[in-house]
């Protein structure tokens, strides 16, 4: 099918993701058709198959696209050299990072159960490499005594649980600054961990 006069695939395509993330958080997966993206495109839905070849694709591309930008973000970040700076930080990260992306989060959480098993496979991969960052400050920190958890993998679930729930119900101009959550929220992971 032809391209809509005036459609460009470097404007068209980013447009299809923002439209179908949109969307997907708004009314779930299972619930927006091809067809509804295009309309919120502005596009006909056959001209949506010229940017992904099914909604499956698009979903997974939007959720591939958030860990690698969360796993990047992390990345860039400097090590701390010991065990509570760097949950510390990691707390810090999670709460400034996904506090810009509520719509990404929602997909994240929410959209599992409608991957493919070969998506969600990936999908689980990078989520595994995100929580074994935690995990892993955890065990470090139970190796140097600053920290008491009875099993590490289950304390880096529970805190990832905690801290990602900030986007359920924080909302900018609130009685807290996004600065005061984050430290609250820091000083309840620290005691909770704290040897």
């Amino acid at each position: 099918m032809a391209r809509t006069t005036g459609s460009h695939s470097d404007i068209t395509g980013p447009r299809v993701r923002a439209a179908a993330l949109t969307l997907f958080a708004r009314h779930g997966f299972a619930a927006v058709s091809m067809r509804q993206i295009a309309k919120e495109v502005g596009v006909q839905a056959g001209a949506l198959y010229n940017y992904t070849p099914d909604k499956q694709t698009l979903l997974f591309d939007l959720m591939q696209a958030h860990m690698v930008e969360l796993l990047a973000a992390r990345e860039d970040l400097p090590e701390a050299d010991n065990a509570m700076a760097r949950l510390e930080a990691f707390t810090r990260f999670h709460i400034r990072f996904h506090s810009q992306r509520p719509d990404e989060v929602f997909i994240a959480y929410m959209e599992l159960r409608n991957l493919t098993p070969e998506n969600f496979e990936v999908i689980e991969g990078l989520r595994r490499q995100y929580e074994n960052q935690l995990e892993t400050i955890l065990r470090d920190g139970m190796r140097d005594g600053v920290f008491d958890v009875s099993d590490p993998k289950i304390a880096a679930m529970a805190v990832i649980a905690m801290l990602t729930g900030v986007n359920t119900w924080f909302q900018e101009g609130g009685r807290l600054s996004l600065a005061e959550v984050e430290q609250v929220y820091w000083d309840m992971v620290r005691k909770s961990v704290a040897a």
